[in-house]
């Protein structure tokens, strides 16, 4: 487990040096911002009141790119997915789902389209509709972003791995039992390969 204080202690330091040395609306600032964000998120998992610090970092670095770059920048679009994680993670699905949504919409403008950031961002999506219930829309992105994958990293990646398993658990929500082995099967291949 991280050391979640001490590296807190150093991402305020950062951020007081950056916000002397950089206008209000730098997007270096939001740099800053999001690792305090991430790292409270990282707390969360062994102190579970952290959500609303983790939440209040990642709007703020969100207000900042919203300012300071382009509205098809990957700035924004990382912005968008964390603030959108914090959501995911405190159940608040309704939420979590137009910030997903507005990240994936950038990264298509920006990146090409078999891009690995693309399909984080379905994966996102897809384990998000998982925990709503809507397993056909989480098969489809789950799906979508493995074709990305296999498109953009070696047969072995373990992200192809991750893909089958999500597939393989929408499927057995699913009660598709036939695909749900075969897509367990191709993960256990690609885990041996």
């Amino acid at each position: 487990m991280g050391d979640y204080h001490k590296a807190l202690l150093y991402y305020k330091k950062d951020l007081k040096i950056s916000e002397i040395a950089l206008p209000p609306n730098h997007p270096s600032l939001t740099i800053s911002y999001n690792s305090i964000g991430l790292v409270y998120i990282g707390e969360v998992y062994t102190k579970m009141d952290k959500y609303s610090n983790a939440l209040s970092w990642h709007e703020q670095s969100l207000g900042v790119t919203k300012v300071a770059l382009p509205p098809n920048h990957l700035g924004v679009a990382c912005s968008y997915s964390n603030s959108g994680l914090v959501y995911d993670n405190m159940g608040e699905y309704s939420k979590a789902l137009p910030r997903y949504e507005r990240s994936l919409e950038t990264r298509k403008i920006a990146l090409p389209s078999n891009h690995p950031e693309l399909a984080i961002s379905y994966n996102n999506i897809g384990a998000l509709f998982m925990q709503m219930g809507e397993y056909s829309k989480a098969l489809a992105l789950h799906e979508r972003a493995l074709e990305i994958k296999k498109m953009s990293r070696p047969p072995n990646h373990p992200s192809l791995t991750t893909s089958y398993f999500s597939i393989g658990l929408v499927c057995d929500n699913m009660r598709n039992t036939r695909k749900h082995f075969r897509t367990s099967k191709m993960a256990r291949n690609t885990q041996r390969q």
